[in-house]
């Protein structure tokens, strides 16, 4: 069960950042690296692509589709732009995950997807990948920006542009394994990613 559809959006947004705020801080825990693959936008190997966690698949490899590679380079690179301050949240904030009752949290599950990383980072990932309709879909572009202005801090515009950003690349991290693996592409389509480019400050090339 979803919360009520009027208002998922700021509930999933108040849980994602009551959650980040009762976590110990990062220097308190021992190292959650490394990120998972769909999350390990900064990760240290070779090519754009993270090593999926099936180590058989090398999305280097396989070349295209063009936009989802531009997708994931561009939004990679806005990530790179700045510093902020590490925090510890879960990155992989699908509906799936979570249990409600009403607009009532009761449960959260895969707790293994818990990474350090900057605030703006995790709120991005959290935005892109909850949904206040199906546990089998994704949010949209305006669900996305519904979330970001229901989340209990006020992010200044570079957090913003950084939170989308986050977005853009894990979503094309998966649409990219999609493709490798010749799964149909229904992570991100290239109209969502020119769009959700567009409010990460960065460009978009066909």
């Amino acid at each position: 069960m979803l919360p009520n559809a009027d208002h998922a959006a700021g509930a999933f947004a108040e849980a994602f950042g009551r959650l980040i705020n009762l976590a110990p801080r990062p220097g308190e825990v021992s190292t959650l690296d490394p990120a998972p693959s769909w999350a390990a936008w900064n990760h240290a190997e070779d090519g754009l692509w993270p090593c999926p966690e099936d180590s058989d698949t090398d999305l280097n490899a396989v070349a295209g589709p063009a936009w989802i590679d531009d997708a994931g380079r561009r939004s990679r690179d806005r990530l790179r732009t700045g510093v902020s301050e590490t925090v510890i949240g879960h990155c992989d904030w699908l509906a799936g995950n979570l249990r409600w009752d009403g607009d009532e949290l009761l449960v959260v599950h895969d707790w293994d997807s818990m990474i350090v990383d900057s605030e703006a980072v995790l709120v991005g990932f959290a935005a892109a990948l909850y949904s206040t309709v199906s546990v089998d879909e994704l949010a949209t572009v305006e669900d996305t920006e519904r979330f970001l202005d229901a989340y209990g801090r006020e992010l200044s515009a570079d957090e913003l542009e950084r939170s989308w950003a986050a977005g853009v690349w894990t979503r094309a991290y998966d649409a990219k394994y999609q493709a490798t693996v010749g799964r149909p592409i229904t992570s991100l389509s290239e109209d969502e990613a020119r769009e959700r480019l567009r409010r990460s400050g960065t460009g978009f090339q066909r």
